[in-house]
């Protein structure tokens, strides 16, 4: 790959902000220079705006429906469809995130002046104008992070000559989240005449965004209606086929004058549409502003989505003062997740946190939703979620709490739905799915393709049972950073407890090992789901899945015994605890076994004995192996016989924990990690993953930072450009890695810094990398807003703002001081060690 520090590689795809107040490495924009429609799909996903209700694609507004090279797409958080196809000789059943109606559609295109008219066609059979259409200069796209627009500046020629030039600004409305707006403005340049412009709703819209999901049915809309009021607003509703959720979009479309003619209208079945004519003049400057509402039924404080919408439309503001609000919902959103590190590396990350925002923002926080894998950029892993939460949920934590409780809340709600499927399964306690959607059932496909054979192969990854423990996770680190006891004491008591009773029903005790198994199950790596020739799916005691689940176990036991009398009591008595029970987890946390092999952790009983793979020869053959498991399988053999993994899986250990606490939970089950033998482990692995997701350079970096520090920047460098440069060929247009996104920002928040927090103190252990050592963030903790660190040159500061807390305790290296509020402590670090 290209290094991330030639920047000879993004000149056309970053600029620097030129506006000055910011310097000439800490840039605000994202800017792409000229028209390349192979590019398109990857832009459309990186220029996403949203505003954590939904987002919509930064496709073209002018493009024609179902143009080659765009992918038009509009998103509400939560909001899925079920359908059924037939695939493979089988009908499969999904359940998709929703493609919504587009409310995009802006189109244009000079009519004919009839003295001057040689080409003898009517000028409505002229195309309209686009850059696919037309002869395309000063071609320019912008995404503002802080002001959380995009800005397009093209000039445009038809082929009569006549040039146009075209400045469009957009935004999905931060402060009021039913709103989106287009702003664009028209020039001619060298005459003057007749501009036709057609303001549109277009429902006739699909799921057709991945290209292996094709076969299926991704047809989600009906009962389309449309029309136009009075007061010229146009609308569109429709509704999902299955979840019967009714969706309305309204638009008001405005002529800055001068005045054309018009406006006429047109409704048909599955669109509606609003014609103007403007009178242009060479080089007076017209414009058309098109202010959009989008309401659903799964949203409150609502009678109807159409009355809302339109209510909605009749009250907003202009678009100019629409913009001035965003803007200021924007500013706050900054000042709450400052973070400042200089360069192209602090430019991509400041990007992947304007994303992080547009998913899951303080609107957010109010909804039934999780954290989509892929955000709400488009339709890989069809909207579903995942595991995530644990690479995001570190990073909201500390700056939007507010957000991570109302995603944990998204988990509590669905405890039912896994205690059933538990008990289908045969066990006690929560099964939480793999892919969860609408009602927390297992949403994980049957069939996946494997696009290079072409063929439908079964597929076992349901059976990635450690979501639960990450669930317990996310709930144990969100009440140590934020102290929220009502939730830690509740709902999060709850999901702890329900999955340590289905890890305590799932562990079989195994005489001859004297040690506790889970068997059947599938790691983080993925790659591995049966052992070669086996009969039955998944492997066994995969070294991740039973570390995680032992640390689960033991605490759900803390929680329960740290829990106020008149609470235990009632838990214990809902849930049918029994001392017995608690006794056997106990048991179990620290009986649970982990195989080894040669000296390190084995990643899972076998892993060791398989065969290994000759790497250099695939790498010779195929040159980019991340997806070495469809290579296998298209050659008819499978990853299954060979020591090979996808991703990180025994060391997301090392990203979960840190070192002391790692060592601390090997010892309760028995075995010394000393820091030889985790190196030893690091090693092996970092040798045999082929880096088939974007998480595993994430994990590589973070486990690295500390330990192999020469490597650290190589993985840094690949997990911050992951989606810019769609290092995978093609995943980024179907939607950016949201976990990714979040993990680069808690590299520098957390994994860099070592901060941990831990009762009231908040402990610090930095460990800069070269290219990392200089940066500046803020963060929240127990009631101090803002406190800021920041590292520059071997020196560490901290700055408490004023406020009427008590002082904050701060440990570093072994040293606590005690910051007041008001005031900054500085400290000078160690040299770290270079690796040997």
């Amino acid at each position: 790959m290209n290094s991330l520090d030639d920047r000879d590689h993004w000149v056309g795809l970053l600029s620097p902000d030129d506006r000055g107040d910011h310097g000439p490495h800490t840039g605000w924009c994202w800017v792409y220079k000229g028209y390349d429609p192979a590019e398109e799909p990857l832009r459309e996903a990186l220029c996403t705006l949203g505003n954590g209700r939904f987002a919509t694609r930064g496709a073209l507004p002018e493009a024609a429906p179902h143009a080659e090279h765009h992918y038009p797409g509009t998103y509400a958080a939560g909001l899925y469809n079920r359908l059924t196809s037939y695939v493979a000789g089988r009908d499969v059943e999904n359940e998709d995130m929703v493609n919504l109606p587009d409310w995009l559609p802006l189109r244009f295109r000079p009519l004919s002046d009839d003295a001057d008219d040689t080409t003898g066609e009517e000028s409505g059979d002229w195309p309209w104008m686009s850059p696919d259409t037309c002869e395309v200069s000063d071609y320019r796209q912008t995404l503002d992070l802080r002001a959380g627009t995009l800005l397009r500046e093209m000039l445009l020629r038809d082929r009569r000559g006549r040039a146009l030039r075209v400045y469009q600004t957009r935004f999905v409305h931060m402060g009021d989240p039913q709103y989106a707006a287009l702003r664009t403005e028209f020039r001619a340049e060298g005459w003057s005449g007749t501009l036709e412009v057609e303001s549109a709703i277009e429902g006739d819209v699909t799921n057709s965004g991945v290209a292996r999901y094709r076969a299926l049915d991704g047809r989600h809309l009906t009962d389309h209606r449309t029309g136009h009021t009075d007061d010229g607003l146009l609308w569109l509703t429709c509704r999902t086929r299955h979840s019967d959720v009714h969706v309305a979009v309204a638009a008001r479309t405005a002529v800055i004058a001068p005045e054309g003619t018009g406006p006429e209208y047109r409704a048909r079945e599955r669109d509606v549409a609003q014609t103007v004519r403007l009178d242009l003049a060479d080089g007076v400057p017209v414009a058309v502003e098109k202010t959009v509402t989008l309401h659903t039924t799964h949203d409150p404080a609502i009678s109807d989505p159409l009355d809302a919408c339109l209510h909605g439309l009749r009250t907003a503001p202009e678009l100019d003062d629409l913009l001035v609000d965003h803007h200021a919902a924007w500013e706050r959103l900054w000042q709450r997740a400052e973070l400042h590190v200089p360069g192209l590396a602090g430019c991509i990350l400041r990007l992947h946190l304007f994303h992080v925002l547009q998913t899951l923002s303080p609107h957010t926080a109010s909804l039934d939703v999780g954290v989509p894998a892929r955000g709400l950029h488009g339709e890989a892993y069809r909207g579903h979620v995942f595991w995530d939460e644990v690479f995001v949920l570190p990073y909201l934590n500390l700056h939007f709490p507010e957000v991570s409780r109302g995603l944990l809340m998204y988990r509590h709600r669905r405890l039912g739905r896994a205690v059933e499927s538990a008990a289908e399964a045969g066990h006690r306690g929560a099964m939480y799915p793999w892919q969860s959607g609408s009602d927390g059932r297992e949403e994980t496909q049957t069939l996946h393709l494997n696009p290079r054979s072409g063929r439908w192969l079964p597929d076992h990854s349901r059976l990635q049972h450690h979501v639960g423990s990450a669930i317990v996770y996310n709930v144990w680190r969100y009440g140590r950073t934020t102290g929220d006891q009502s939730f830690l004491h509740g709902p999060g008591a709850e999901m702890a407890l329900q999955v340590a009773r289905f890890w305590g029903d799932f562990a079989e005790w195994d005489a001859d090992r004297s040690a506790y198994r889970l068997r059947g199950v599938v790691g983080p790596d993925e790659y591995h789901e049966a052992y070669p020739d086996a009969d039955r799916p998944g492997i066994d005691d995969n070294a991740y899945t039973n570390v995680t689940a032992a640390w689960a176990l033991s605490f759900a036991l803390e929680l329960y015994h740290e829990l106020p009398e008149p609470r235990r009591g009632e838990l214990a008595e809902k849930l049918a605890l029994s001392p017995g029970e608690l006794e056997g987890w106990k048991d179990i946390s620290h009986r649970l076994y982990v195989p080894w092999h040669r000296g390190v952790i084995d990643q899972f009983e076998g892993y060791g004995r398989l065969a290994e793979l000759d790497w250099e020869g695939y790498r010779e053959k195929y040159g980019d192996i991340a997806r070495l498991d469809r290579l296998l399988e298209a050659e008819g053999d499978s990853v299954n016989n060979y020591q090979a993994s996808k991703q990180a899986d025994v060391l997301m250990l090392g990203y979960l924990f840190p070192p002391d606490q790692l060592a601390a939970l090997f010892e309760r089950l028995g075995h010394r990690l000393d820091p030889d033998t985790w190196r030893r482990t690091v090693d092996h692995y970092l040798a045999r993953t082929s880096g088939g997701s974007t998480l595993s350079s994430l994990v590589h970096a973070w486990v690295t930072a500390r330990t192999h520090r020469a490597q650290a920047w190589r993985f840094s460098r690949e997990a911050l450009v992951s989606d810019v440069a769609d290092l995978q060929g093609g995943t980024t247009p179907e939607g950016i890695h949201l976990g990714a996104m979040a993990g680069t920002l808690d590299l520098v928040q957390r994994g860099l810094t070592g901060l941990e927090a831990t009762g009231q103190v908040l402990h610090l252990d930095p460990a800069p990398l070269p290219f990392l050592s200089h940066f500046d963030l803020s963060v929240t903790f127990r009631g101090h807003w803002g406190v800021r660190l920041s590292l520059e040159g071997g020196r560490l500061r901290v700055t408490v703002p004023d406020s009427a807390q008590r002082s904050l305790p701060l440990q570093i290296n072994g040293h606590r001081v005690h910051i007041t509020p008001g005031e900054t402590h500085t400290l000078q670090l160690p040299q770290p060690h270079e690796d040997v």
